[in-house]
């Protein structure tokens, strides 16, 4: 989809997590404390993808840590949990979604960038599924506040409205060959949802669709999922791609998930310096 005319877009690199041993002593200087890992990773990247709310619902006062944590112009991205899109399979997820909202996503303010809405890679592609749910998403802070009031106990420490009005952005990744569709991308442009483009050593699609106003990309390993560092070669061809994107008036996220020998930091900050 065309940006603004004129403008160009912002391209912002990170790293998917930040809280990992193996990187201590490593990217993270021997003897850093833990809770200052964030601020150290933040002042070197322009953007870090939260992936602890994939796994359960975070706290109110943890977004807000964060957020004070990080630079004016840092952004976070959010992944969706996976109760939403594991458990329930995108079906009957109004309370749900009133809960991941109410979490305390909202405390992040200005600092809020893209949602990521990751499926299994069993969850075949189904059109009336996936339209349904993207109908039911916020778009923006103050929608995402009214659908939060809507939670329920399993919520302990609810923010139920919008510091500031900014819209929300969502992005989807998915790992079914089932999605290998020409509709894919009609209905995504439809719902103004970003296509995820996930590099993953082959192991799922590999989609590059242009179906919003900005790009997410997610570097999993080119060579070994989760384990290989990227060439100098390969970082320079991702470089050149966030660069035609952001000249066409996209904005652009990168995020590095191929943490399990301590790869993505540097990747993520050697891609930086390419920009």
């Amino acid at each position: 989809m065309s940006a603004s005319e004129g403008r160009r877009g912002a391209v912002r690199v990170g790293i998917s997590g930040w809280r990992y041993a193996g990187w201590r002593g490593d990217f993270y200087p021997a003897g850093l404390p833990q809770r200052q890992e964030l601020e150290y990773a933040a002042e070197r990247m322009t953007s870090i993808e939260i992936n602890g709310s994939f796994y359960s619902l975070q706290r109110a006062s943890s977004y807000a840590a964060w957020r004070a944590a990080t630079p004016d112009d840092f952004l976070f991205a959010v992944k969706g949990g996976r109760f939403i899109t594991h458990m329930k399979k995108l079906v009957d997820v109004d309370e749900p979604l009133a809960n991941f909202f109410a979490s305390g996503v909202l405390a992040l303010g200005d600092k809020l960038g893209p949602v990521l809405w990751q499926l299994p890679e069993l969850l075949g592609y189904d059109a009336g599924r996936l339209a349904d749910f993207f109908s039911r998403l916020p778009r923006t802070t103050t929608e995402a506040a009214a659908l939060a009031t809507g939670h329920d106990g399993r919520v302990k420490d609810p923010l139920v409205e919008a510091p500031v009005e900014r819209p929300i952005r969502h992005a989807l990744e998915f790992r079914s060959k089932t999605f290998l569709v020409p509709g894919l991308a009609t209905l995504l442009r439809e719902h103004d949802i970003a296509c995820v483009l996930a590099d993953t050593a082959g192991r799922w699609p590999k989609v590059e669709e242009d179906t919003s106003d900005f790009r997410y990309v997610r570097l999993h390993g080119d060579r070994e999922l989760y384990a290989s560092g990227y060439s100098a070669a390969s970082l320079d061809a991702w470089a050149a791609k966030c660069r035609s994107w952001a000249d066409a008036g996209q904005d652009v996220f990168v995020y590095f998930d191929n943490d399990a020998k301590g790869y993505a930091p540097h990747d993520a900050l050697a891609l930086i310096a390419r920009l």
